[in-house]
């Protein structure tokens, strides 16, 4: 059991929920306001997609995510900013143009993946480390793309997030490591429950953590209504917590989560269980961070 518990709060994800959740963190602005609220509340990672502030939608223009950032740092709110570096690598198959795609995808390089991280510099952003089929279509994360996010990110001394959506993300991730792309300590995060990787189920947790590489830091988390539960069985198994509303939108049946009830609610759990969530400051020490200016 893990007794020193960081909690990462994912503020808005990239699904379509802006539409069945009354108050999705949609612009700039609420994106911030509410990582500030989950910091608030106990969170001591706050990870963050932006979204297109007209239609709500994904989005990953340089401009949104520099408001947001530059937000959250002048608030005075101590918080490490976790940067997303997934988007861009939606394909949705189209029977009639295959070659190219249908509506809803987004594919682009390793350099416009990590446009944003170069210039904004977070403490940490995420590497997803493989492909997958994601719902209806698909996520492709291709080794040699990988290789040069992942080179990109360690030049300019950001941590990065390995997020492993089943057990081959792991291997990619340890050759990742054992070409020198990854400082150490490696930080993962284990991804349960989303169509078509991992099932949210304690053997499938179990499993994947006993694949990691000797020393890495690691946290997990299910989606839905698995989220609570998963944070009980992140810390049994030693792991840290993720919650927040980019994996679920309630707090409790037919209630309407924020960021902040999420967080203090895993927080409520981590300390019911004996063990106690960790401040910023310790967040850094036990990742290894590099504080970015």
């Amino acid at each position: 059991m893990n007794t020193d518990v960081i909690i990462s709060c994912a503020i808005t994800g990239a699904g379509d929920t802006a539409g069945k959740h009354p108050a999705i963190p949609v612009t700039p602005k609420q994106i911030a306001e509410s990582a500030i609220e989950a910091a608030r509340a106990g969170a001591a990672i706050a990870h963050l997609h932006v979204r297109d502030p007209e239609t709500g939608k994904a989005g990953r223009k340089l401009e949104h995510y520099r408001e947001a950032v530059e937000r959250i740092r002048d608030s005075g709110v101590d918080v490490v900013i976790n940067l997303t570096a997934g988007m861009g690598g939606d394909f949705v198959f189209d029977p009639a143009n295959p070659r190219t795609g249908g509506p809803g995808t987004d594919m682009a390089n390793a350099a416009e993946r990590v446009a944003h991280v170069e210039e904004l510099r977070p403490e940490i952003c995420t590497l997803d480390c493989g492909s997958l089929n994601f719902g209806d279509g698909l996520f492709m994360g291709t080794a040699d793309l990988l290789r040069d996010m992942a080179q990109r990110i360690q030049a300019i001394g950001v941590k990065p997030e390995i997020e492993c959506f089943e057990l081959g993300h792991i291997w990619l991730a340890k050759d990742l490591i054992k070409r020198g792309l990854v400082d150490a300590p490696p930080l993962f995060q284990l991804c349960l429950g989303i169509p078509w990787g991992a099932e949210a189920t304690t053997e499938t947790m179990l499993a994947m953590r006993n694949h990691l590489p000797a020393g890495a830091n690691w946290a997990g988390f299910a989606i839905g209504r698995m989220q609570m539960p998963f944070v009980a069985q992140a810390v049994l198994l030693g792991g840290n917590v993720r919650v927040g509303l980019e994996d679920n939108i309630w707090l409790d049946r037919g209630v309407p989560a924020s960021n902040g009830s999420l967080t203090a609610r895993a927080k409520e759990i981590i300390e019911r269980m004996g063990a106690r969530t960790l401040t910023p400051a310790e967040a850094r020490e036990k990742l290894g961070l590099k504080k970015q200016k």
